[in-house]
């Protein structure tokens, strides 16, 4: 079988990560015949439980959450249409990390980290994991998060750490000549939340009498980091069509997202747009041709 001329790999750090950051676009280009390879880097067997009779599987109490994770992803997965996708070394390779909240809002590394938390992977080790399947895949186009990792989840971090520079190792024709020829990655993305959709999504819930979704972010005042600028914005892939598809793997990381928390709000009440556009930030490549409002319209623009 002859691999798709386009690909698109994404690397994530916990499963749900990636269907709330471009669960609609990975859907849409599935759709219309382009690869998507998504690599997730742990289990999340850290995070929280949000199912009462699942309670028991928190990392703090009898564990498995990360093997009951593994099961969430899959079927938001065949949600999304999307066949390829793998661990980072494997299932179980790399850890949980756990984070802590900061005084600031932010997420920070908890005091106590597993031994063997992705946060501390060898990063020249976990990136060439990763080499070997930008090798195998060859992907265009790579999406990852910004150095933030958008909130500052430690995780998040890492993943961005271990993308970028198994970017850079997969173009070395010389290092690990036994993973396969070289291959460069023609443009790298860090997936973003647009600032004037976060503002005005926000002014339309209070407008609208709700004040309980994203509690404490008020449409005129500071936003969390993970809110971009709309002038540092480069692209925008309107995947309104396939919403259904990433409320249906939203649905699917039950332990993780529930039916009446923020993402199910925001698009009940202010409609598919809301998850269905999903905005990015170019960070090696050329632009390609943009739409009116200057952004690109496909990730592989100009390629």
């Amino acid at each position: 079988m002859t691999s798709p001329e386009q690909r698109l790999l994404l690397v994530h750090a916990h499963p749900d990560d990636e269907s709330i950051g471009q669960g609609a676009t990975m859907a849409k280009y599935v759709a219309e015949g382009r690869g998507v390879t998504l690599v997730t880097c742990t289990a999340g067997e850290m995070g929280e439980v949000l199912v009462p009779e699942l309670e028991h599987l928190a990392f703090e109490k009898d564990g498995g959450l990360g093997e009951h994770r593994r099961g969430e992803l899959a079927a938001a997965m065949e949600a999304l249409g999307v066949t390829d996708h793998r661990f980072l070394g494997g299932f179980g390779h790399y850890h949980d990390s756990g984070m802590a909240w900061h005084d600031d809002g932010h997420a920070v590394a908890a005091e106590v980290v597993p031994d063997n938390a992705f946060w501390n992977a060898d990063l020249t080790e976990a990136a060439t994991e990763l080499v070997a399947v930008i090798r195998e895949v060859r992907p265009q186009v790579l999406v990852t998060y910004d150095e933030f990792g958008g909130y500052g989840h430690p995780d998040h971090i890492q993943a961005h750490r271990v993308a970028m520079y198994a970017a850079q190792l997969a173009a070395v024709p010389s290092y690990r000549r036994d993973l396969g020829e070289s291959w460069e990655i023609a443009k790298i993305y860090w997936g973003a939340m647009s600032e004037g959709r976060m503002r005005s999504g926000l002014r339309r819930l209070r407008d609208a009498g709700d004040s309980t979704t994203f509690e404490g972010m008020d449409p005129d005042g500071p936003l969390p980091r993970f809110v971009v600028a709309d002038a540092d914005l480069t692209a925008v892939v309107d995947a309104t069509d396939y919403v259904d598809r990433k409320m249906a793997a939203f649905a699917a990381h039950a332990t993780q997202i529930t039916l009446d928390g923020p993402f199910f709000a925001l698009s009940n009440n202010l409609g598919d747009t809301v998850w269905g556009q999903e905005f990015f930030r170019l960070v090696k490549g050329r632009p390609g041709p943009t739409g009116e409002d200057g952004l690109e319209t496909d990730l592989f623009a100009g390629l």
